[in-house]
């Protein structure tokens, strides 16, 4: 089983950290019942897959077991991003087959953390994710783990993620602020409600938390109000 060290997909600030945590609380509250978990956009370079993997990392650190399944099949930001190398396999490899699933799971250097990557690109993602395979996996690795996070193609692009869903205890939508128009996320909102998964809510992401900004002054405000001074640091 190889490992992969894992680090921030971003260096995250005091707002950015509190930020997770209060997703990873209010994920929890959602219920013990809520173990499989997904998340989308409603178009590319939203943030979900930031999003998605950044909050399996602080399930973790809560001392949660939390795989992490990246079903991008199609245009994986992880396996770009972590720069992963042929010799480690991904979903795509086990959904057709060609692996069995302890070859490509991932340990990470974050304790409880475990990442299963996508893989090669295949000509029939749909098809993959919607055959028993995947089926059987998500049922599987519901009794192993806290949580399965996983993260799927925007839902306004591909049908993947509307598949994913119907395996899915709860689905998660992020939005990009200043990004997509409203009308546009409530005809995803619209599929997601097709699959019967049930919604847990939406994550605003990519505001703009500078001083003159309308978020920016209430982040200001009220945490300089009770909490001090903080420092600005990186956007998310």
């Amino acid at each position: 089983m190889p490992t992969v060290n894992i680090e921030r997909l971003r260096k995250l600030d005091y707002r950015c950290n509190e930020a997770y945590k209060t997703l990873r609380t209010n994920i929890q509250l959602c219920g013990s019942d809520m173990k499989v978990i997904m998340f989308t956009s409603s178009t590319p370079n939203e943030g979900k897959s930031s999003v998605s993997f950044n909050l399996a990392v602080s399930l973790a650190e809560s001392g949660k077991k939390v795989i992490f399944i990246d079903a991008d099949l199609r245009k994986s930001v992880l396996v770009g991003r972590y720069k992963i190398n042929k010799a480690i396999k991904g979903l795509t490899h086990f959904l057709s087959g060609m692996n069995k699933f302890e070859e490509v799971i991932c340990t990470t250097n974050v304790d409880n953390l475990y990442v299963v990557f996508s893989g090669i690109v295949p000509p029939n993602p749909s098809e993959l994710l919607a055959n028993n395979s995947f089926d059987a996996l998500v049922k599987a690795l519901r009794d192993t783990y806290d949580y399965v996070i996983i993260d799927t193609p925007p839902l306004g692009s591909v049908t993947d993620a509307a598949i994913v869903a119907q395996k899915c205890d709860g689905a998660v939508l992020v939005v990009a602020a200043h990004m997509v128009n409203y009308k546009f996320v409530q005809k995803q909102l619209e599929q997601l409600k097709m699959t019967k998964c049930k919604i847990l809510g939406s994550v605003l992401n990519k505001v703009d938390l500078a001083g003159d900004s309308y978020y920016g002054k209430y982040y200001g405000n009220y945490y300089g109000k009770y909490y001090g001074n903080y420092s600005h640091g990186d956007k998310e």
